[in-house]
């Protein structure tokens, strides 16, 4: 009998993760998941909608996986959330439309990365926000507007190919990034959105981190828009990864297996850090 193809929506905190692939030194995402869908009584293996890396959250990533015969994904929705640790969560399950790919259907993402760019962060966000002032090389620079922030981060906007953001391994490509605004979130928070078709490695936190770096006055403003229009070297800086979230991936509407009211309320997202947004986010933009 013939197998039944899955769409599975799932959020996982990355602190605890060696990242998304699977890999020798575990433990990683996807060794986890498909470690949890055997004991839910599906043995097979699943296709990510892309790669995060280690220490990497994802609010929603999607995957592709096949289910045995007579086995739906109504059964998965029960069967699969008692096996699944407390990082790593099932949001939706849902047969897809014909000829869903979680991967190579996929025609963007958004990531948003936190950034502590005033007062103290809380505890409860501390495991999931950059802090500035604990990175060596911003502290030899002037201290941060947040103005200042969204008018370089919004440079970045447009087809380009961003060489200088992302590592070798990656292909050098035009990619298109169709939005990068700054929000505050409150209480000296915020969150840097940056949604496009295509993200090289390491690029949102290469971008982010080279961009505080303008705004310190630590790296000329003539070579971060350099890098960005011309592909030029830079000495940029990698934010680190606890501060980036993988908010969504994109599909097609004929071909979208969630909803857009679905994936506003995001059923089955924990209500705690780095998922909910604090009281009063998105009250002031920087951008």
């Amino acid at each position: 009998m013939k197998r039944t193809p899955a769409a599975l929506w799932i959020w996982y905190r990355g602190t605890h993760f060696r990242g998304y692939q699977r890999q020798p030194e575990g433990p990683t995402v996807q060794e986890t998941l498909e470690a949890s869908l055997r004991k839910a009584g599906v043995p097979y293996t699943v296709m990510g909608a892309g790669r995060t890396d280690r220490g990497v959250h994802a609010r929603m990533q999607v995957v592709s996986v096949r289910l045995p015969p007579c086995y739906t994904s109504e059964m998965l929705s029960e069967r699969l959330p008692p096996h699944v640790p407390p990082d790593l969560g099932l949001c939706v399950a849902r047969r897809p439309p014909d000829g869903f790919h979680a991967q190579w259907s996929a025609v963007g993402k958004e990531y948003r990365y936190r950034i502590q760019l005033g007062g103290t962060v809380s505890e409860p966000w501390r495991p999931f926000v950059m802090e500035p002032s604990a990175e060596p090389r911003l502290m030899e620079g002037t201290a941060l507007k947040p103005e200042r922030v969204a008018e370089l981060l919004g440079a970045a906007v447009g087809c380009r190919d961003f060489r200088a953001f992302h590592e070798n391994s990656s292909l050098c490509k035009p990619r298109t990034l169709e939005s990068a605004t700054l929000h505050e979130l409150g209480n000296g928070l915020f969150e840097a959105r940056l949604r496009g078709d295509g993200f090289g490695r390491y690029q949102v936190r290469y971008l982010v981190g080279s961009t505080l770096l303008t705004a310190a006055g630590v790296l000329s403003e003539e070579l971060f828009r350099s890098a960005l229009d011309r592909g030029t070297s830079i000495p940029g800086l990698k934010a680190p990864a606890q501060g980036l979230l993988l908010w969504e991936v994109l599909y097609p509407p004929a071909v979208d297996p969630f909803p857009a009211e679905e994936r506003a309320r995001a059923p089955g997202l924990p209500l705690a850090p780095p998922f909910s947004l604090p009281a009063g986010s998105d009250s002031a933009a920087a951008a």
